[in-house]
């Protein structure tokens, strides 16, 4: 990846009391599939809305495609933000042609999208006649008239059932091998860590994380541990090099290191300050409960 498609500097948003943004900030690398997460009410839609000129940020400010202008920008980016919004009773390449008419582009080009979401051999079928993962395919196809650079989805999956969201899955994921460069907010720690490539983590508005999602959100080791004594044995182990934090569980102290730590480590430090431990396990923290811990939902 080279260049950054999307840089984002302190946006804020409020509606009335309510803080929607609070000066987030971050950078969309060329070539990502970069998620933004976080549970309802976090912002995101909010978020999407002033990127795509919908709302306007009370401040702060963004620049699309290294400081393009706004007009020439707007032209490269394709966006879904809403439900899929066709006549019922005409055909894709009819619903495609008021959209091409509507964003004054692609009119030529529906053939190829309809190809590219898989709609070509049900190009002449009625859109009341799809299911809610080809009316979704049908909406993002309609994103795609004109062959924009980037792409831009609001909970790309929701309301569809398992086959559905592969097939979304999937298409997300050839659109980004061509190329495009793909933004996409969810709620879905699962849709994020399968598809996407960076990630961006809201809540109430706040940015608690951003990077790479391997490394946002990596699962992390856990220790738990125990002894006769435990309040001997929770003063001992807060002075361990590398803690990150003590949780009470049912079975003792559960541990939390800013790096792999071995368990023959911990019991030889625990030994060396007269506790001796009854209780020793290794624990892998999931990236739900990471998630979860994070956003407090």
């Amino acid at each position: 990846m080279t260049g950054t498609m999307l840089s984002i500097n302190q946006i804020s948003k409020s509606y009335g009391p309510i803080r929607a943004l609070n000066g987030v900030s971050f950078d969309v690398p060329q070539g990502s599939v970069f998620g933004v997460l976080g549970p309802n009410g976090s912002g995101k839609t909010t978020l999407l809305g002033i990127l795509l000129d919908v709302l306007n940020a009370d401040a702060g400010s963004y620049s699309w495609l290294g400081g393009a202008a706004p007009a020439d920008a707007r032209r490269q980016i394709g966006s879904l933000l809403e439900t899929p919004n066709f006549y019922h009773y005409l055909s894709a390449m009819d619903n495609l042609n008021i959209t091409a008419a509507i964003k004054q582009r692609g009119k030529d080009d529906r053939e190829r999208v309809l190809k590219l979401v898989g709609l070509y051999e049900r190009k002449d079928s009625k859109f009341q006649t799809y299911s809610l993962g080809m009316k979704q395919r049908l909406a993002l196809a309609a994103a795609l008239l004109g062959e924009p650079k980037i792409l831009v989805l609001d909970e790309p999956t929701n309301g569809l059932d398992p086959a559905g969201i592969a097939e979304i899955r999937e298409l997300i994921k050839t659109l980004n091998q061509q190329g495009m460069t793909v933004i996409m907010a969810s709620h879905l720690l699962d849709e994020v860590e399968k598809v996407c490539t960076h990630v961006a983590i809201l809540k109430k508005g706040d940015l608690l994380l951003s990077g790479k999602v391997d490394e946002v959100l990596r699962s992390e080791d856990q220790v738990e541990v125990n002894a006769e004594d435990q309040n001997r044995l929770k003063e001992i182990v807060e002075g361990m090099p590398l803690l990150k934090s003590i949780h009470s569980s049912s079975n003792g102290l559960l541990l939390s290191f800013t790096e792999k730590m071995a368990t023959g480590r911990i019991n030889e430090y625990c030994m060396q300050h007269g506790v001796t431990l009854s209780h020793l396990v290794l624990k892998k923290k999931s990236l739900e409960s990471k998630f979860m811990e994070l956003t407090n939902f």
